[in-house]
């Protein structure tokens, strides 16, 4: 996240990171201005495994930025074990999926009226291990494998890419996934310890991993395509395995579980024309 908003404040944008911690905020904010050269970096403090904040952070934004022409969002989580938010839900879920599904919708009329404008959806290679948990999103049955809470969930959010780029075609918003690619990066080390020991030497790096994000947000030809899952600039299958692709009655289900999983606090939910 911080390499990709590096690079983007380097072209010359406006950059809004998020954090839960004031401190590492502040600290990414001087580090990423220092490097790129561009002081017109902001702050947000978040914690996106809440729908409450998730909420807060969308009024702060929307009060802050009149446009707003890219949203990425990359916030996520892997956890060794199943935990719940203060809010009842499954921790990896509210991270990864239930955040971002929130955050887009309560976006989405900014980022049209300011069209031309993007959405990049930061998945995992990890999706490609799973189809939509319709009957268990909270990952209540069986034991929980942190891996695949991950994969369920970026399954879902690259669902949800390709229901909003159909949405929002008309609208001059185009919204695309992508995936970085296994990076060196602090989560792996200390999600995965023992792929990353063994991989280490392989891992690509950080500015490595965020060069298709910066370059789904910034190049004027990934203005022009939209729905797509993308790996170092290309476009990639969403699926590999029998019974991961998604039929059209799934993505209702899980469109209209999220409306009613975000939905339990304030309202601000829009209900997709699918």
């Amino acid at each position: 996240g911080e390499a990709a908003a590096r690079q983007i404040a380097a072209l010359g944008a406006r950059v809004v990171i998020v954090g839960r911690s004031r401190e590492k905020a502040e600290a990414s904010r001087k580090a990423i201005v220092a490097a790129s050269g561009n002081d017109n970096v902001g702050v947000a403090l978040a914690d996106l495994s809440l729908l409450h904040d998730v909420r807060k952070l969308a009024r702060r934004l929307l009060e802050s930025e009149p446009h707003i022409h890219v949203l990425v969002n990359n916030a996520g989580v892997l956890l060794n074990e199943r935990t719940m938010t203060a809010e009842g839900n499954e921790t990896s879920l509210a991270t990864n999926l239930l955040a971002p599904f929130l955050l887009t919708q309560l976006l989405i009329p900014r980022l049209k009226a300011s069209a031309p404008a993007r959405i990049i959806n930061v998945s995992s290679g990890g999706l490609y291990t799973s189809g939509l948990a319709l009957d268990d999103l909270q990952y209540e049955n069986g034991t929980y494998r942190g891996s695949m809470a991950y994969a369920r969930a970026k399954r879902a959010l690259v669902t949800l890419t390709e229901m909003w780029a159909e949405e929002l075609a008309p609208c001059g918003v185009v919204v695309n996934a992508m995936h970085p690619g296994w990076a060196d990066t602090p989560g792996v080390a200390t999600s995965l310890r023992a792929f990353h020991s063994v991989t280490k030497p392989l891992l690509r790096d950080a500015d490595e991993g965020a060069d298709t994000i910066t370059w789904l947000a910034a190049a004027p030809e990934a203005g022009d395509v939209t729905g797509g899952f993308w790996l170092d600039r290309e476009p990639h299958r969403t699926h590999v395995l029998p019974g991961t692709n998604p039929r059209p009655e799934e993505k209702r289900r899980l469109w209209a579980a999220l409306e009613a999983l975000t939905a339990k606090r304030g309202k601000g939910s829009r209900r997709a024309a699918y």
